[in-house]
């Protein structure tokens, strides 16, 4: 039996539409396509206290923050930015061009085309977050993308050295210093200075988030991404500590990321709630992830590993770290998730900064009917068809007139008449 030892706030509270944050950006989104890159500085200067001569930055301002890394920082970010590349390289070459005689004369194929210009988004308002630059730029260089544009905004009043210089090892065409709806709208709409790209990517607050959502359909977005998520599922092979840990890891990223954990173990549902408290001790973020646990942290107590596949699969994370002692019955029976860290030797951090997978994943329960940003994101599928012979185009038109027909599409039906028509005296 499902035991909720400690439950979250209601679902409904989480998905209730913010009106506020809608009308907001739906608000700034018209401004700028209204009046294009004054708009753009003026919501700049508002909201990040940021208008500088211009926000693309130089190739000077570029080397210069590259230069000013220590040559630790640069050998790590250089390291993250190799497993990362290597990883996006092998699952681009998992895509491949098809071309097939699927009858006598009749030639069907499909190619895989990179996106001309992607927009890269990299938070770095409360905390520069440098990996978000590997993540959404790298990959989208190692899927073919000719135009790779990143903005983030500016941290602590200027451009943070460590996240443009992530950008610009990365291989990003053009980087801007600007943050929220402003930059997204600036790279989707376009302005005086900076051309429209035809995708946006990478994580959010609520308000960049809801710009993306608007501004889908106009361009192509990965992904509709929600507060971070965690989920933790364990039996009695770890201890509370490491699952408190595992948590509150995640739980710092915003007041409202849910942070769930499911076992079989009654003693780490029990001590729990004290490892918890134990943990934000010793934390510099407490503030933020112990009201995200307090609001949104849960505990539930199951009879068997079924019952938590069940759990899981309801809630349907965007991280969830397997601690019991077959990860890998989880592996071969999850299907709704945004990714799997199996084991106790791995965890969440891990895949977020430096192991290699995307940390751009689906939240709110996407999981259930998408993955998370990879090379393959970047890549159109088109197919084509050749017909090669008068009697091929006969034997499909003789076909496709009397499907068409039964539609009452006469004009479709024409189309394939005509051929028949022409063709049938050759055969």
């Amino acid at each position: 039996m499902i035991h909720h030892i400690k439950r979250g706030k209601a679902p409904q509270a989480k998905l209730q539409a913010n009106v506020l944050v809608q009308t907001t950006v739906q608000a700034i989104l018209s401004d700028i396509e209204q009046r294009g890159e004054s708009a753009v500085r003026e919501y700049s200067e508002k909201f990040d206290k940021w208008s500088p001569e211009a926000f693309r930055l130089t190739k000077a301002q570029i080397d210069s923050a590259i230069d000013s890394l220590s040559s630790q920082a640069r050998k790590d970010i250089e390291f993250a930015q190799t497993q990362i590349r290597r990883f996006a390289q092998i699952q681009l070459s998992t895509l491949r061009d098809v071309e097939v005689e699927t009858l006598p004369g009749v030639v069907l194929g499909h190619r895989n085309i990179p996106m001309k210009s992607v927009g890269c988004y990299i938070p770095g308002g409360k905390y520069p977050l440098i990996a978000s630059a590997h993540m959404s730029v790298l990959t989208a260089k190692v899927a073919g993308v000719d135009r790779v544009i990143a903005c983030a905004p500016p941290f602590d009043g200027k451009p943070s050295p460590e996240i443009v210089a992530a950008m610009a090892l990365a291989g990003a065409d053009e980087i801007y210093a600007l943050g929220g709806v402003q930059a997204i709208a600036a790279m989707a709409l376009g302005t005086e200075s900076i051309a429209p790209v035809d995708m946006i990517v990478g994580p959010g607050n609520a308000f960049v988030a809801e710009a993306k959502r608007q501004l889908f359909g106009r361009v192509g977005i990965d992904l509709l991404a929600g507060p971070t998520e965690t989920m933790v599922i364990c039996d009695d092979s770890v201890d509370a500590e490491l699952v408190a840990v595992d948590l509150l890891g995640q739980a710092e990223h915003g007041p409202t990321s849910p942070a769930v954990c499911i076992t079989t173990s009654r003693s780490i549902a029990e001590q729990l709630p004290a490892a918890i408290e134990s943990v934000l001790s010793r934390l510099e973020t407490r503030a933020v992830a112990a009201q995200s646990w307090a609001d949104y942290g849960e505990i539930i107590l199951c009879d068997s590993d079924e019952e938590m596949l069940q759990e899981s699969e309801r809630i349907a994370s965007e991280h969830v770290q397997v601690m019991t002692r077959n990860p890998d019955w989880f592996l071969q029976n999850m299907r709704s998730y945004g990714a799997l860290f199996l084991g106790h030797r791995t965890n969440v951090s891990y895949g977020d900064k430096v192991i290699g997978t995307n940390h751009t994943l689906p939240t709110m329960g996407a999981g259930r009917y998408t993955g998370g940003l990879w090379a393959g994101k970047f890549i159109k599928t088109h197919t084509y068809q050749r017909v090669l012979t008068d009697e091929a185009s006969v034997m499909v038109g003789e076909y496709c007139s009397r499907l068409c027909a039964l539609e009452h599409m006469a004009g479709h039906k024409e189309q394939a008449d005509i051929r028949v028509r022409r063709f049938a005296a050759n055969t």
